[in-house]
């Protein structure tokens, strides 16, 4: 069965379920989503790579491509492969450089650990049939499309005193994030970084 390579888009608030978060993932050559919800957990150990960031002390997935890396372990793809009652299979493809292992894992965790092996993603045909979506992206902000985050009041609140700061005092503010661990603020901060530097090219 032929493969299909996915991309992570980003990660949004669920608004069916509290607490949760929407994983966005999308065919590499096609316009179908597929969103899948996660926990704040994973979404944090996704977002992270995602952002760049770089944490104090290694996350769970960080220590796991630590360790694989120690034993020259490698995780040569993530392959979704399966849907059932509307939860995601996943499996990576391990490989010492003799020999070939599958490992079966949850999709969030596999996601953060391609994302960290820098390996792709693939799912197939079937699968995205049943659940990839086509958005209607034409009047979206770049921005939002690009990140797959919502806006919100709170988010907002917060970004507005990052306007009156300098970019030094906006970096320090991002080092204290991410050694005190709270990296939703230190993404925010990443953000409004990006953009002011955009801005000065």
């Amino acid at each position: 069965m032929a493969k299909i390579k996915l991309n992570v888009l980003g990660i949004s608030y669920s608004q069916t379920q509290s607490g949760a978060y929407a994983l966005v993932l999308t065919e590499e050559n096609g316009e179908r989503r597929i969103p899948i919800i996660i926990g704040g957990f994973e979404a944090q150990a996704i977002a992270i790579q995602l952002e760049g960031l770089q944490p104090p002390r290694p996350l769970t997935h960080d220590l796991f491509h630590n360790f694989a890396k120690a034993f020259h372990i490698d995780i040569k793809e993530v392959e979704i492969y399966k849907l059932e009652e509307g939860v995601f299979y996943s499996k990576l493809v391990c490989s010492d450089g003799k020999k070939e292992v599958i490992v079966d894992a949850r999709t969030s965790d596999a996601i953060a650990l391609a994302l960290r092996f820098k390996c792709p993603i693939y799912t197939t045909e079937e699968i995205l049939a049943q659940a990839g979506i086509v958005l209607d992206i034409q009047h979206a902000d770049e921005d939002e499309i690009e990140l797959g985050v919502e806006e919100n009041a709170a988010k907002q609140s917060e970004t507005d005193q990052f306007k009156e700061m300098t970019i030094r005092e906006l970096k320090d503010m991002l080092d204290q994030a991410v050694r005190s661990e709270n990296y939703e603020k230190a993404s925010l901060i990443r953000d409004e970084i990006k953009r002011r530097e955009q801005q000065n090219q």
